[in-house]
C-alpha cells in the first residue's frame, strides 16, 4: 500500500517546480549551434555529479556519467538541440546517397584542441576506430556501418551493411565523437584517456577521481567561445550534500536528482527545482524463457498487479509518465493509440489462477540500490496477488556488470531497469531488448524479431511507424516486461544560472550563463 500522505506534497512540487521551469526556462540561453557565447573574465559554473566518468575516452564508454562531461569536451557530428530538433554539429548537413550510403558536409576550419586539423580523414578515422571489435567499444548504436570512406578534405561516407534510416541521430551523441588521428597514434590510447582532445567548447584541465573534473573554455571553437571562463563538474553522490553544496555557494547546478531529494531544497530563495521532460523509460525485464513467466497470462496479470499511476504519484511525487511499452512519447514511433494496462487486482488474480497460479509463486526482483524505493514499492504491489518478489540490490556497478554480461539470466527472473533513447527514436529503445538474438533480450518472437528488422532498415518513415505500432500491439499482448514510466528530467540551479538542458538530457554547458553580480 502507498502513503496517500505524499499526494499533498506531490502537488505542491509539482506546481512549484513547473513554475519555476517555466520561468527558469523561458530565459535560458538556447543550445543551438548558432549563436556561440560570450566569454566572461573569471567565471566558473560547478555542476554536481551524482558519479564519477569510468574514462574519458569517448569511444570507451557507453554511460551518461561519462558523456555528460565528455559532450563539453568533444563535438559531434550532429546535433539534438534544446527544441528536439536534429542539427547540423561537426557536419554542417547530410543526405543519403543510396539506401546503404550517407554522406556527410563538414564544416571547414574546424581544429582539435592541440591544433591538429578535424577533416574528413579524422571522421573517417574516428568511426573505424569505434566499429573497430579491437576498440571493444560498449557503443551499440554504430553496428550497422562498416566503414567510412573520404572523398575530400571536408566530405565523408559512412557505409552500412543494411540500411540504417537514422543514422544522423546515432551521430548526435555518442556515435557521433569525433577523435584526433595523429595526437592518439603519437601519445597512445592510454594517454588519451587521460588527457582528452576534442574539438569541444571547453578543453580538459585535470582529472581528480571521484572528486572532480576542471575543464577551460575554448577560445577558438568554430561555434563561439563559451560564456563561462571554466566548467567544473564536482562528484558527489549524496543529493542532500549536493543541495547543501548549492546552498552554500559550492555549486551552482545540481544533476541527477530523484523526486524526494528535490523536496529538501523546499523554498530556499535564489534557488530553484527545474523539471525538464525527460526520455529515459523505466521497465521491469521478464525471463520469459522458463518458470512462471514463461506463459504469457502470468506476465499479463503482472502488469495488471501493477498501479503504475500510484508508484508515480507517492514514490516519484509525480516527476515521471506513465508508459503503455517501452517507448518514451517524444520518440519516433510512439503510437497514443496504444493503451498502458489498467490497474485490475482481480483480473490478475484470475489470470494467475487460470495459468496454475491461484496462490501465486515466489521469485526474485533485481535492483541497483539507487532504485531501492521504486523497486520495493513495486514488489509490494505484487505481494497484493500473492506474487512474491524478494528485492535483491546491486551496488550500481555491480548491476550494471551484470546488465552487458553475455549471461541474461545475470540479474535473475525479474530486474529493474531505465534506457535512455536520446536518438528520439523507438528503435533506440527497442534495439537492445526485443529481439531474440540482442544483447539484453530474454524473448524470442519471430513476429517481433520480423518487425525489429523492418523497423531498422526501411528508409519510409510511413513503413516504419506502422511496423513500431505493430510491435507496440505485440508488446502488450505478449508482455514480455512490466511496463513503467518515463522519468523527468530534476535539477535544482542557482538563480544566478541561465541554461537548459538538450532534448536528450544531457549537459552541454556551452551556452549556460552565469551572472557575476
Amino acid at each position: 500500500m502507498f502513503d496517500r500522505a505524499l499526494l499533498a506534497r506531490r502537488d505542491l512540487f509539482k506546481i512549484g517546480g513547473l513554475a519555476a521551469a517555466t520561468a527558469s526556462l523561458g530565459a535560458c540561453a538556447s543550445t543551438k549551434p548558432s549563436g556561440g557565447g560570450q566569454g566572461s573574465a573569471g567565471t566558473a559554473l560547478r555542476v554536481s555529479l551524482a558519479s564519477d566518468a569510468t574514462t574519458l575516452d569517448p569511444q570507451k564508454q557507453g554511460d551518461l556519467p561519462s558523456m555528460n562531461v565528455l559532450i563539453n569536451v568533444f563535438d559531434t557530428l550532429t546535433v539534438r538541440d534544446t527544441d528536439d530538433k536534429l542539427s547540423g554539429g561537426l557536419a554542417e548537413r547530410w543526405e543519403s546517397k543510396d539506401d546503404k550510403t550517407w554522406r556527410f558536409h563538414l564544416r571547414k576550419n574546424v581544429s582539435f584542441h592541440n591544433g591538429e586539423p578535424c577533416d574528413a580523414a579524422a571522421v573517417a578515422y574516428s568511426i573505424e576506430r569505434l566499429i573497430d571489435p579491437a576498440t571493444r567499444s560498449p557503443i551499440v548504436e554504430l553496428r550497422l556501418v562498416t566503414g567510412a570512406k573520404v572523398i575530400d578534405t571536408h566530405t565523408v561516407d559512412l557505409v552500412t551493411k543494411d540500411p540504417d534510416p537514422i543514422l544522423p541521430a546515432k551521430l548526435s551523441l555518442f556515435g557521433g565523437v569525433i577523435v584526433p588521428p595523429k595526437h592518439i597514434k603519437e601519445k597512445g590510447e592510454k594517454a588519451f584517456a587521460e588527457h582528452p582532445i576534442g574539438t569541444g567548447p571547453f578543453t580538459f584541465e585535470q582529472w581528480q577521481r571521484d572528486s572532480q573534473i576542471t575543464l577551460k573554455a575554448n577560445p577558438d571553437h568554430w561555434n563561439g567561445k563559451p560564456a563561462v571562463e571554466q566548467l567544473v563538474f564536482k562528484v558527489m553522490p549524496d543529493p542532500s550534500s549536493s543541495l547543501a553544496a548549492l546552498q552554500s555557494g559550492e555549486v551552482d547546478i545540481v544533476t541527477g536528482l530523484t523526486p524526494d531529494a528535490a523536496q529538501q531544497l523546499g523554498d530556499a530563495p535564489g534557488f530553484k527545482i527545474v523539471t525538464s521532460p525527460g526520455v529515459r523509460t523505466f521497465f521491469v525485464s521478464l525471463d520469459t524463457e522458463e518458470g512462471p513467466l514463461k506463459d504469457k497470462r502470468v506476465r499479463r496479470a503482472l502488469n495488471h498487479a501493477l498501479d503504475v499511476d500510484g508508484l508515480i504519484t507517492s514514490v516519484l511525487n509525480g516527476a515521471a509518465e506513465r508508459t503503455p511499452t517501452l517507448i518514451p512519447r517524444q520518440a519516433f514511433g510512439f503510437d497514443p493509440a496504444i493503451k498502458p494496462y489498467q490497474h485490475d487486482v482481480a483480473k490478475a488474480k484470475s489470470l494467475l489462477a487460470a495459468a496454475g497460479h491461484p496462490d501465486g509463486f515466489s521469485l526474485k526482483l533485481s535492483s541497483s540500490t539507487a532504485d531501492k524505493d521504486i523497486a520495493q514499492a513495486i514488489a509490494g504491489q505484487l505481494a497484493e496477488v500473492g506474487v512474491k518478489a524478494e528485492v535483491s540490490l546491486l551496488d550500481p556497478a555491480t548491476f550494471k556488470g551484470r546488465l552487458v554480461s553475455d549471461n541474461r539470466k545475470a540479474l535473475g527472473a525479474m530486474y529493474f531497469v531505465g534506457n535512455s533513447g536520446w536518438t528520439m527514436d523507438a528503435s533506440s529503445n527497442l534495439q537492445s531488448f526485443v529481439r531474440h538474438d540482442r544483447r539484453q533480450s530474454r524473448w524470442n518472437n519471430p513476429e517481433a524479431d520480423a518487425l525489429i528488422d523492418k523497423e531498422e532498415q526501411s528508409v519510409d518513415p510511413e513503413v516504419r511507424k506502422e511496423a513500431f505500432t505493430e510491435l507496440q500491439k505485440i508488446l502488450i499482448e505478449e508482455s514480455p516486461f512490466l511496463y513503467l514510466y518515463q522519468a523527468s528530467i530534476l535539477y535544482a540551479v542557482s538563480d544566478k544560472v541561465q541554461w537548459k538542458t538538450n532534448a536528450n538530457g544531457t549537459l552541454a554547458m556551452a551556452n549556460a550563463k552565469l551572472a557575476t553580480s
